[in-house]
């Protein structure tokens, strides 16, 4: 079993929110293909890095996760290229673990 996670940005270039229809737009994809999603959603984490060394880039995202029986890595690639398109980014986070479930 694999568990996946989706780091996707709120905020559009810094100064609005990205239309609630879009996340809810991949909610349900999600969930229609892997049978269920969790969202977390509570308080927005903030995600800080080193663009270059004097610069420290700040984001405030969402996260959502998903179990899949096996990893299908090329349709995952797809999937992430048309996030960073629809989300504008020059990249979205996606991670991956191997679990078990008890």
């Amino acid at each position: 079993m694999q568990l996946i996670q989706i780091f996707l940005p709120l905020i559009e270039k810094e100064t609005q929110d990205f239309a609630s229809s879009r996340y809810a737009e991949i909610r349900k994809e999600l969930t229609e293909k892997f049978g269920g999603i969790t969202t977390y959603t509570r308080s927005p984490a903030t995600g800080l890095w080193k663009e270059e060394s004097d610069k420290t880039v700040k984001d405030k995202i969402i996260i959502y996760e998903v179990m899949a029986e096996d990893l299908n890595r090329d349709w995952w690639q797809q999937y992430k290229q048309n996030l960073e398109e629809q989300f504008q980014q020059d990249e979205i986070l996606i991670r991956t673990w191997k679990i078990d479930v008890l």
